[in-house]
């Protein structure tokens, strides 16, 4: 969507959202004496507080964050409650806990409606609502939306590269965020402002990751430079209320995760909190005791002097914005990660005063957070009433609610998470006790993940013998397995696809990647008996989905044409594209069947057809779309096109036999047309 069409979007919305908030809010409006100005949280994917000069960074380019800073109160010990995107906004929009949701984890979960966000319980004081996000993990889908009038996740739309389509640049959500203020026509608005510049690939170079991350913190500045400069330019942002946090921090290598969502140490965990306050209260001070993310609520709820929700575990802000101590609290982190991805035990901890404690199965530390990270020893066996005191306050954390089973995540979604660093399927719960430490597996992770970049950017080779090597070290993970299966399949080694893939049905029968994966890989092993088999079941499944079965009718489609059957070719294309509108199938099989009755003419634009419906609907050309049509313009005597399709099949496909011997074919006919003229 163009910039001013989206802008026309946005007042059509706000026209008739206004209407519903004035007519909730006109009961509290004189009764409350709230701030006049807009309340504004900015969240930043992934920001660690150590990488900001007024947390002590000085190689820090942020003066927009700085300028912030200095206009308000700092908060020196503000710590997240999951180290994951999706969980960790919940704890924070929601002020509750992830075992309180029940969302506890990026992938395969959505709010509860008994967990009332932010964006209702301002709603329901007369507050025009805005929330902006930039990234896949906050979508609408996750119900992370719930009482925002205006919600905006739109993103890039891309062909074939999924990186490019999971996030926008924080200065496009800002700018949305300022039409959007621009519309409401009032400065009581909440506007929630999610920045995700930081949420890039990570690398397992510790050097080539804090050299990156430094840059993409100053991308994110960027954007609220601009916020603050369109707040100052309109005159309000002196009564602006303006909290600046971060949903999670990220992981350097210190204790062996390069990015994050795996382990709950301090660097995931701790993140920067600014508040700014209306008329310059507050400016200046430095708050130390330590405080959490579920405190936002009550103290944005403080703020709009509205009644505080029931059942929240934080405590409001505001009386330390006014210097005074905030009482003890204990902070509870968790991540799920290696629970249900691989079964592992979970990774817990709690925080209390300078002392952590993390546990992972039998894995214990105590750690002392006011010593240099550095420095940091387990002190465990020198403070045991320590470690009894807290250990007994992380039971009464983790006896509320056992872990619920994630929601099946899609394979097209499995590769949007895992370009994020999720690696693996969310499952069940599959943990036995005494499961071994997360801990003591991250090497595991960090491998998956190095394949999954290394596969993405094409060096399929290095990938698939890292993922075999893993499948030696987890024999028993389907998702490995499934990874394997895929790499091999990608490098034409279907033989090894095909057993692979054989090893996830074992472990995982339900699985409908590995059943559509092993239904390609024997088709191109002209197994068309096993293909077809496979391609039924995912049909007969009612865990597929339109465009998985729509998958299995293309299948069975090429397997009646290679069966010289364009009868049940076309009823098995049409049958795809009933699932599935925007998989172009029956003009690839027109074509097909054109070219294999010598009507190269009729074939060639049959296959423009299909890849024209590619290009619409933003997809990838269907396998082999590209090396057929060439073949059809080679007929009809429109080589140099042919050469240019055959090229963009292997850039997109480098280790697709038959596009490669198809060029080598067209390039030694033209040196032979070359060398005929030449002696003539």
């Amino acid at each position: 969507m163009s910039r001013s069409a989206r802008h026309n979007v946005i007042l059509l919305i706000v026209a008739l959202s206004g209407c519903l908030a004035a007519f909730g809010g006109w009961r509290f409006a004189k009764a409350s004496a709230p701030v006049n100005g807009p309340i504004i949280v900015v969240s930043v994917d992934a920001l660690r507080a150590d990488r900001l000069r007024v947390y002590g960074y000085s190689d820090s380019r942020t003066p927009a964050i700085d300028a912030l800073a200095a206009d308000g109160a700092v908060f020196e010990r503000a710590y997240a409650h999951v180290p994951q995107t999706l969980p960790a906004h919940v704890a924070l929009l929601t002020g509750r806990l992830p075992f309180e949701t029940g969302v506890r984890d990026s992938a395969g979960f959505t709010i509860p409606a008994n967990a009332r966000t932010l964006a209702e319980l301002l709603g329901d004081r007369g507050y025009a609502s805005g929330g902006i996000v930039s990234s896949f993990l906050l979508r609408k889908y996750t119900g992370i939306n719930r009482g925002f009038a205006f919600f905006d996740d739109e993103r890039p739309v891309t062909t074939g590269n999924v990186e490019a389509s999971l996030t926008r640049t924080g200065v496009d959500s800002e700018e949305v965020a300022e039409h959007w203020l621009d519309s409401i026509g009032t400065t009581r608005a909440f506007l929630f402002l999610h920045l995700a510049d930081l949420t890039a690939p990570a690398s397992d170079n510790a050097a080539v990751l804090s050299s990156e991350y430094d840059a993409r913190v100053t991308a994110a500045d960027a954007a609220v430079g601009r916020l603050l400069n369109y707040l100052k330019a309109r005159q309000i942002y002196d009564r602006s209320t303006i909290v600046l946090v971060a949903d999670h921090g990220e992981g350097f290598g210190e204790h062996g995760e390069h990015g994050h969502g795996l382990l709950a140490f301090e660097e995931s965990l701790r993140v920067p909190l600014v508040i700014k306050q209306p008329g310059g209260s507050g400016t200046g001070l430095r708050v130390t005791d330590p405080v959490q993310l579920i405190d936002l609520v009550p103290t944005v709820l403080d703020f709009a002097k509205a009644p505080g929700a029931s059942g929240l575990r934080g405590r409001s802000l505001v009386p330390a914005l006014s210097g005074h101590p905030l009482a003890a609290t204990t902070i509870y982190a968790e991540s799920l990660f290696g629970q249900y991805r691989f079964g592992w035990a979970p990774f817990t901890s709690v925080i209390s005063g300078n002392y952590q404690l993390v546990t992972s199965g039998s894995f214990r530390q105590l750690l002392d957070l006011s010593v240099l990270p550095g420095e940091r020893v387990d002190m465990s066996a020198s403070h045991p009433e320590t470690v009894d005191t807290l250990e007994r306050t992380l039971a009464e954390f983790t006896r509320f609610k056992a872990p619920v089973s994630p929601a099946v995540v899609s394979a097209s979604d499995r590769d949007r998470y895992e370009a994020f660093g999720y690696v693996g399927t969310p499952a069940a719960d599959r943990a036995p006790d005494g499961a071994v430490s997360t801990v003591d597996r991250v090497g595991i992770v960090e491998q998956f993940r190095t394949a999954v970049r290394q596969a993405a950017v094409g060096d399929g080779r290095d990938a698939l013998e890292i993922y075999t090597a893993l499948s030696r070290e987890e024999p028993a993970n389907p998702d490995i397995w499934l990874h394997l299966a895929q790499t091999a399949a990608a490098l034409e080694r279907h033989e090894l696809a095909t057993s692979a893939y054989d090893q996830v049905l074992t472990l995982s029968p339900d699985s409908i990647a590995a059943k559509l994966g092993a239904a390609a890989s024997q088709l191109r092993l002209r197994r068309h008996e096993d293909a077809s088999v496979h391609a039924q079941s995912v049909l007969d499944s009612d865990r597929a989905n339109p465009v998985e079965k729509a998958e299995a009718h293309e299948v069975l489609a090429r397997v009646a044409l290679n069966k010289k059957d364009p009868a049940t070719a076309r009823a098995e294309a049409q049958a795809a594209e009933a699932a599935d509108p925007n998989r172009p199938v029956l003009p690839f099989v027109e074509g097909r069947i054109a070219l294999d009755e010598g009507r190269a003419a009729d074939a060639s634009a049959a296959f423009q057809q299909a890849l024209d419906a590619a290009t619409t609907a933003h997809r990838p050309p269907l396998a082999d779309l590209r090396v057929y049509a060439a073949e059809a313009l080679i007929r009809v005597g429109r080589p140099s096109e042919a050469e240019a399709l055959l090229e963009a099949e292997l850039r997109a496909f480098p280790s697709n036999a038959r596009a490669r011997a198809a060029l080598q074919a067209l390039t030694r006919s033209a040196q032979r047309v070359g060398t005929s003229l030449a002696q003539h």
